[in-house]
Order: C-alpha cells, then structure tokens, then sequence
C-alpha cells in the first residue's frame, strides 16, 4: 500500500516537473521570440536611421549647393549693377523691364505718342526699385552757368537713415534735350552718388524728347510770353511723365526741385507725421508752403492727377491745376465757399514748420532770376 502511494507521489512530482518543464521551454521560446522580434526592430530601426543620415547629407549637400548657385547669382547681379552704374547711360530698348502699362494713360492724350509703341525713360541708372515706402520725384533743366541739383541731392539723400534709406527711393528726371547737361548729370551722380545708386535707392531716368507734343499752335503775343507759357507747359509735362514713373514704385510720392535744401531730419519728420495721421481721407499734404514742392500724395492717386494735369496742361502752372483738381473732386454743387474751405482744411493738410529751403535764383527759364523763400526769416535752415 505504502509502496503504490509513493508511486503516486513519484508519478505526480514528475508530471510537475514535466509541466514547470514545458512551461519554462515554452517562456524561453517566447523570449527568444521576444529578442528576435527586438533584435529586428533594432536593425529597422538601424537601416532606418541609415536611411535618414544620407537623406539629411543629401539635403545638406542640395542646401549647400542652392546657396552656392544663389550667392553666385547674387554676385552676378551686384557685379550687373555695378556694371550699369559705372556704365554711366543705359538706354532702354523696348522689352527692358519698364512696365508696359506705365505710360499708356499718354497716348488718350497725345496722339502723335499712339505711332510710337511703348513709351519709356531713355536713360535709367539704378536698380528700378520697387515696393518702397515712399518716393521722391526731382525734375532737372539746366540753368545755364548755375547747376543746383548737386546741393539739393546732398542734403535729401544725406538727411536720411540707412533705414529711410532703404524704404525710398530718390528720382532724377532729366528733363532737357540738351545731351552734355545730361551727361553732366549722370556724371556727377555717378561719381558723387555711387552708393545710393548701387544699392538702388537713387535713380536716374531721362525723358524721351518724342514724348513733347508740338507747341507751336500756342498763340503767342510776345516772343518773351510765349516762351514763358511754353515752358510752363513743358513743367507740367515734366511732372506728369516723373509722377507716372514713380507710381508703381511707393505707397507716397514727394515732389521736389532741384534748386532746394532739405531740413535736418526731414525725412524722419515726414514719415511720423504720415504715420500718426488717424484719417486716410487726405487729399495731399504739403511739407513745404509755395508752389509744387514738397506735396506728398499717395500714389494710388497719382494716375487720376495725371490725367486731370493733362487735360489742363496748356491753361495754368500745375500748382494751380493742384487747386482745380480739389475744387472739381471735393467740393459740392450749391455748396458755400465756407463749408468746402473747412473740408480743405481736412483734406490738404499743412505741415508746419516747411522742411525745405528754396535757393535757386537763377531759373530754369532761361534769362529769368527769382528770389522767392520758402520759410520764412525765422524758419531759415542751416546750409
């Protein structure tokens, strides 16, 4: 009996061996299994981080290249433009990169423009900046003996921040058919005004002697009088082609001579006064108080200037077609003289004190001198 319970004993210690066994063997294999599967997913992970190191250096090296190629053709254009400026006159051919559409508005008026194609600048030195801020027009005749424009360019582009400088651009337009004062011009910037040429925050263009209707149909009662009406009317004419260039360039457009001095941070007083103004509803703001200089006009309103100026180019000077056009656009039929003088008030706003010195005296009217001031005594400005 004793015997038969020991074999039971025996019997069921080995199938519990046999069982902790087979359990064991069957863990060991699922850990096996378990390294496997890990060990794979090690290497996976491995190729895969493999994959992604020679992906990045591929990129790193297709980077590198595409800095390369773009510092080179960053070199290629600054040696380009270096080569326009020192190249001194550039004269446009038809499918250089004026805009097309520019100057198109012309041709309603001027017939004889329809036969020409496309109308451009003869002369541009510069880099054609766009998408700046603010723009600055000077028209420039020659005054005989008496050159002003040397001064006036000193004391606008000097006057300025790098970073107004930057957000500008100034704008030459030679506007004389006489070809040594516009190669006095260009020389004179080109050597005295190089870097603000080549980093393209000065620019000359000249006015082709096509875009000139024929004055001679002006009555004349005079030889003196009808030389005078027709270089009013060439002024106005002078003014429209720059205003129309300098359009798509700036949000503002600033007109200025050639024959003035710039306060003393001018610019940076121009730029905070546009910026706090809390209306948009303005007409034009003048920064200077006589005549056409120093009129700030958003340049979205340029177009619809021009084509009032050309209208009336032969009846009045443009600072007096400046106050037609508010008296056309702003003031209300049957409306009293009071009532559209205060909204002139509103709309064509004055900044007080003027920021620019008249100094010419000799006129670009040939044989005529004037003494006119901008500022008065007490607003006289430093050379």
């Amino acid at each position: 009996m004793r015997t038969k319970h020991v074999n039971v004993l025996i019997a069921l210690a080995a199938f519990v061996l046999f069982s902790f066994s087979c359990f064991c063997i069957s863990r060991m294999t699922q850990t096996s299994n378990q390294l496997i599967n890990c060990r794979n997913h090690i290497l996976e992970f491995k190729e895969k981080i493999l994959r992604l190191k020679n992906k990045t250096e591929r990129n790193r090296q297709e980077l590198i290249n595409a800095l390369s190629k773009m510092k080179y053709e960053m070199t290629q254009r600054e040696n380009t433009s270096t080569d326009l400026v020192e190249k001194k006159m550039n004269t446009l051919g038809k499918d250089e990169t004026v805009s097309n559409n520019t100057f198109e508005v012309l041709k309603f008026f001027f017939p004889h423009l329809r036969k020409v194609g496309r109308i451009y600048p003869d002369v541009i030195i510069g880099k054609e900046k766009t998408g700046v801020s603010f723009a600055l027009g000077i028209s420039t005749v020659s005054r005989g003996n008496q050159s002003y424009l040397k001064q006036t360019l000193n004391s606008v582009v000097s006057r300025m921040t790098l970073s107004e400088e930057k957000d500008s651009v100034v704008i030459v337009s030679v506007a004389d058919r006489n070809e040594d004062y516009l190669k006095s011009v260009v020389d004179m910037i080109t050597k005295r005004f190089k870097r603000q040429l080549k980093s393209g925050s000065l620019e000359v263009i000249s006015i082709p002697a096509f875009f000139y209707p024929n004055m001679l149909h002006i009555k004349q009662s005079t030889e003196d009088s009808g030389k005078l009406e027709s270089w009013r009317i060439k002024q106005v004419l002078d003014f429209c082609f720059l205003m129309l260039y300098a359009q798509p360039k700036a949000m503002y457009y600033l007109q200025l001579e050639d024959d003035i001095i710039a306060k003393k941070r001018y610019f940076t007083k121009i730029t905070d006064f546009v910026h706090n103004i809390t209306s948009n509803n303005w007409f034009y703001i003048e920064f200077s108080i006589l005549g056409f200089i120093g009129k700030l006009f958003k340049s979205e309103d340029l177009t619809d200037l021009v084509r009032f100026f050309l209208m009336f180019y032969k009846d009045k000077p443009i600072d007096l077609l400046l106050g037609d056009i508010f008296q056309v656009k702003m003031c209300n039929p049957g409306e009293t003289p009071e009532k559209c003088a205060e909204r002139n008030k509103q709309i064509r706003i004055r900044y007080k004190p003027s920021l620019f010195q008249h100094v010419g005296i000799q006129s670009s009217f040939s044989g005529r001198e004037q003494y006119s001031k901008f500022l008065s005594m007490n607003e006289r400005l430093s050379p």
